[in-house]
């Protein structure tokens, strides 16, 4: 710990509602607590080819309400190779970083936990993802705002499937995980939730039919993964105007408003809790662990659990969404 005087910081994969926040904590906590903060720019991309900036108090002010990164975000080919990864360790030894916090979801604390490995270098990670899908964290960055805009997009579509008797397919995030699509359905009161962790033992979109699921409506709403694994909204909707006519059937795909907006209140606190925790963790002599969030207590993961391990859907929810459902 001695060792460590500067710290660098990178938003990577994906931009998530409260990253902004969490780099405004790890700044603070870091300069509060006597280290020199850099930014780099656009993830890996910054690290190889240099792209980095002095971080301030001034620097992070005014961003906490804010979507998106003021870091900017990229994938980087790059990084994944060899010689990319010798490049980002030039640019960390130039720059005199000691330490890094990253902040993103799977495939970015993936290139951390190699990073770290290939050049001992203290990394600690930050789960920054809309889809809160991983080990180690109840919550990650971002998710609880992505979850209240499905909310509000699918408020306001359950109008116009009243108004016209229709049945509405609405395509949410998550190619490998659905707690979007589950706990979205929950929330907006849809009658149903297409999920990969269930479309791999079963048919759902039959099994819906089959159930009747309209037998007292005259409209229904079903959130579905965008995974291939479930066929996504489009080849569900298909599925439906070849197998069973009788429905008047349309597609809504939210993409990229999931990523956008202010974040809400819960991942603002939670960003900034897992950002000061970062420099704790740097500061007891921790690395190459991911913060997380365990009822209300922050713990630490390694990077290997963290990305390893699955973060399993709890099935009971299921069962919910279908009694409440009729």
């Amino acid at each position: 710990m001695a060792n460590i005087k500067t710290i660098g910081v990178l938003t990577s994969g994906g931009d998530a509602p409260g990253m902004n926040a969490a780099i405004r904590a790890v700044t603070r906590a870091a300069i509060y607590n006597g280290f020199k903060v850099k930014g780099f720019y656009r993830g890996y991309r910054g690290l190889v080819d240099n792209e980095v900036v002095d971080l301030k108090t001034q620097n992070v002010s005014n961003i906490i309400q804010h979507g998106g990164t003021i870091l900017k975000t990229a994938r980087c080919k790059e990084f994944k190779t060899v010689e990319g990864r010798q490049k980002a360790w030039e640019t960390i030894k130039k720059n005199g970083i000691d330490a890094l916090v990253v902040i993103g979801g799977d495939g970015s604390l993936s290139g951390a936990r190699q990073f770290a490995s290939e050049y001992d270098f203290p990394i600690v990670g930050l789960p920054g993802t809309i889809d809160n899908d991983l080990y180690g964290t109840d919550h990650t960055i971002g998710y609880d705002t992505a979850l209240n805009t499905i909310m509000w997009c699918v408020d306001r579509i359950r109008d116009t499937a009243y108004s016209h008797e229709r049945l509405f397919f609405i395509e949410v995030m998550g190619r490998e995980a659905g707690f979007l699509a589950l706990n979205g359905a929950i929330a907006s009161g849809a009658e149903a939730a297409i999920i990969p962790e269930i479309s791999i033992e079963h048919d759902q979109l039959a099994e819906l039919i089959q159930n009747g699921f309209r037998d007292s409506k005259n409209s229904a709403i079903v959130l579905v993964a965008e995974s291939p694994v479930t066929g996504g909204a489009m080849g569900l909707a298909e599925r439906v105007r070849t197998e069973f006519p009788q429905y008047d059937v349309r597609v809504t795909i939210l993409g990229h408003l999931q990523r956008g907006g202010s974040p809400t209140a819960q991942d603002r606190i939670l960003a900034t809790r897992m950002g000061a925790a970062a420099i704790d963790a740097l500061m007891e002599g921790q690395r190459n662990i991911m913060i997380g969030d365990d009822d209300e207590k922050i713990i630490y993961t390694p990077f290997s659990k963290a990305i390893k391990l699955e973060k399993t859907i709890d099935r009971s929810l299921l069962e919910t969404l279908r009694q409440l459902s009729l």
